[in-house]
């Protein structure tokens, strides 16, 4: 050994200590930290480092204030409009109470592991859905693109929705309300009721033809109709105000938004339950039809409504997390979350039947009154003799018994000739039966109950704020889904984009405020968001489960939340899950099939629905939207698989040394053992293996993870240099 190798060498380590001497500065010597045996990951939330590029963006990432305004944003995404008028449709429709079970086993099997999956990866690797993709493979960065799209998607008509729920609450300051009664239509001799509101009702006049002022196809246009222009307008004002600022201004808005809509759903009930007839409405609700439960569509629904109810699949979920602490239990977040959109539903459906009953015991007494009278025409004209009639009974001030026990004597009397005299039993239930969702819920069957109401001003005020609130908490999920994930993948300007955004949706929105938008609105609702959104969420599953690995990803788990979530989500993520996914998926499209695409027009002539098939342009609009959402996915997959845009970034782990503490998060995509979430004990993590390692750990050295990051690691020499003797120093 050359006499002064030894010399060179304590140069070199001088040398070596000198450069990262202000890294390292006020902790462990370099001496110290050689004989360490293992890298302390620092996890803090507040100075992580950026997951893509390596640098410490994340310090500057905005957090929210507290837990419960994190809860509430969560809570006021997941539960939205849908609650209120399409879950009380469902379980009314698919055996009443019995619906309540599948819904819950598919919520146990669909709903609460796959939130809680996205609540995870959105937690850990901080970013929006494309960036949460990107970093687990960038050949599936596109699910990211996919779920910008649909949610954009969805937020052009739902604050559609929005806009018409603020022209109600505008008119509902009036009393008596504008809908209470047919509008008269004077002439020189007599006023006449409008014909078309004769044949309907009053609140169907009123919505079809003063709020919508609808044309009788989808292919005739009609123009715009201002008022409602005006109204998407406040609606994208009021929206683009909220989420200017981000999580800082929507995460305020949130206290009043998500809880404002439980005060009046909880006033709604304790009122509904003492007007007339509500009983009956909840006991036909409750009152289960097993022989129903059993049929493959009603599993087929109650997946879907799981699936939507929680906001899987839109980026909002994945969005909203990112802003969490790392240490945050986000598995008592999900089953919390889950659990608390499900009592809603649950609270909403006791409100909208109690409400129903109380209309269906008016609308009965209306029919035993004309049936009534009509029997006592027939009484005076000999039709019926008035010995079949029995005499405590006063047909003049008759009761819904009472009627039920004549008509049940004539039908039995006149058997022949019961047909002749049109005679209606005027059963409750019969009115019960008639299934309202969507829109004709809540914008024809409870305005109509409302105008009964004593004080129905303040009742409808109530109920339409509530609408516009629970619409405003899924829309800012929708708009976090759309702004996080550009603005983390591009690095522009939240405000900018924010403006941009909703002033685009705007003037895009303004196809739906036409006479016929209702048609668009309904053609969007159906194609757009369904089986894209069915796709993606397979897609996350799968790039979890299979692409990352679903063992690595439990062992991040662990990490994170500090104990090993129950062995149940391993196998739902893994095989449950994906196989119920796939027959859900499989079942929509085969639906879809066997359904024809159309929509239910209304005719003025007629004053009534009338369902018709989409023209050829509309059909090949019905086919854009589902491709337009999905193309991202294979889109990006080529891109990244021939190689066609050179990634400057590269796909190395980015280390940045802090306060003697190292600072990892792979970005390695592809060919990476390294977890997601990196813990603090070396001998449970798996070792990092990068498609082309350009740094190895020196001989001799101690056991440390690697450190490519483009600086010198301690203990680590450049992987491409020979193993040299120490002499050669």
């Amino acid at each position: 050994m050359p006499k002064n190798s030894k010399v060179v060498k304590r140069d070199l380590d001088d040398e070596v200590i000198e450069s990262v001497k202000d890294l390292l500065s006020n902790e462990d010597s370099p001496e110290d930290a050689f004989k360490k045996s293992e890298l302390i990951v620092d996890v803090q939330e507040e100075k992580d480092t950026d997951a893509e590029d390596g640098s410490e963006a994340d310090d500057e990432r905005p957090a929210w204030n507290s837990k419960l305004q994190y809860i509430l944003a969560q809570v006021g995404f997941s539960v939205g409009l849908g609650n209120v008028w399409r879950f009380p449709y469902l379980c009314q429709k698919n055996g009443g109470g019995a619906y309540l079970l599948p819904y819950l086993i598919l919520l146990l099997v669909i709903g609460i592991p796959l939130f809680f999956l996205e609540l995870s990866v959105g937690q850990r690797i901080r970013r929006g859905s494309i960036g949460v993709w990107n970093y687990i493979s960038p050949k599936l960065g596109g699910i990211g693109f996919a779920s910008c799209v649909v949610c954009y998607f969805v937020a052009l008509y739902y604050n559609v929705i929005i806009g018409w729920t603020l022209f109600y609450f505008s008119q509902s300051f009036q009393q008596p309300l504008p809908w209470d009664q047919c509008p008269l239509v004077k002439n020189a001799s007599r006023p006449y009721i409008e014909p078309e509101c004769e044949k309907s009702s009053a609140t169907t006049y009123y919505w079809y033809r003063e709020a919508l002022d609808i044309t009788n196809t989808i292919s005739e246009s009609g123009g715009l109709n201002w008022k409602m222009a005006g109204c998407l307008l406040a609606a994208w004002v009021m929206v683009c105000l909220a989420m200017i600022k981000g999580i800082q201004s929507s995460g305020k808005i949130m206290y009043f938004s998500s809880l404002f809509p439980y005060v009046v759903l909880v006033c709604f009930l304790v009122r509904s339950l003492l007007l007339n007839g509500s009983i009956d409405g909840i006991r036909h609700m409750f009152t289960p039809k097993l022989e129903i439960m059993l049929e493959p569509k009603v599993w087929r629904e109650a997946a879907t409504q799981v699936f939507f109810a929680l906001g899987l699949g839109f980026g909002g979920v994945i969005a909203f997390s990112s802003y969490n602490k790392r240490g945050n239990n986000c598995h008592f977040d999900a089953v919390l979350v889950s659990f608390i959109n499900f009592l809603t539903s649950v609270l909403a459906t006791l409100v909208v039947f109690a409400v129903l009953g109380f209309k269906a015991n008016i609308v009965n007494e209306r029919c035993i009154s004309q049936n009534s009278e009509a029997i006592l025409k027939f009484l005076k004209m000999g039709n019926i003799s008035w010995d079949v009639i029995p005499h405590h009974i006063n047909l003049s001030a008759i009761t819904a018994e009472d009627y039920h026990l004549v008509y049940d004597i004539i039908r039995k009397v006149k058997e022949e000739e019961f047909a002749v005299l049109h005679l209606n039993s005027c059963q409750i239930e019969d009115e019960l039966n008639k299934a309202v969702q969507g829109t004709g819920l809540a914008f024809i069957a409870f305005t109509e109950a409302m105008t009964h109401f004593p004080a129905s001003p303040f009742w409808s005020v109530m109920f339409f704020l509530m609408l516009i609130n629970l619409g405003l908490g899924s829309m800012f999920g929708t708009i976090e889904g759309i702004i996080t994930p550009i603005v983390d993948t591009f690095k522009v300007r939240k405000e900018i984009l924010t403006v941009i955004c909703c002033l685009l949706a705007f003037c895009i929105g303004l196809i739906f405020v036409q006479r016929s938008g209702n048609y668009f609105v309904t053609m969007f609702d159906d194609y757009s968001a369904t089986l894209p959104l069915l796709i993606v969420v397979i897609l996350e599953n799968i790039a979890v489960s299979f692409v990352y690995g679903i063992d690595k990803f439990i062992e991040d788990l662990t990490d994170m939340l500090g104990f090993a979530p129950s062995r149940y989500y391993y196998y739902m993520w893994k095989y449950i899950s994906p196989l119920m996914l796939l027959t859900l998926l499989i079942a929509s499209i085969v639906n879809m099939g066997l359904s024809p695409p159309g929509y239910n027009a209304w005719i003025e002539e007629k004053a009534s629905e009338e369902f018709l098939s989409y023209p050829m342009w509309g059909m090949a609009v019905c086919f854009s939207l589902m491709v337009l959402a999905i193309l991202p996915v294979p889109v990006v997959f080529v891109i990244r698989r021939c190689n066609l845009i050179d990634d400057s970034s590269g796909n190395l782990a980015s280390v940045t040394y802090k306060r003697g503490r190292v600072l990892k998060e792979s970005v390695n995509l592809e060919g990476d053992d390294a977890s997601l979430i990196h813990g603090k004990i070396p001998s449970e993590m798996s070792s990092p293996n990068f498609g082309k390692n350009i740094y190895r750990k020196q001989s001799g050295s101690p056991t440390l993870d690697t450190a490519p990051n483009g600086r010198y690691g301690i203990g680590y020499l450049m992987a491409d240099m020979p193993d040299m003797p120490e002499s050669d120093l």
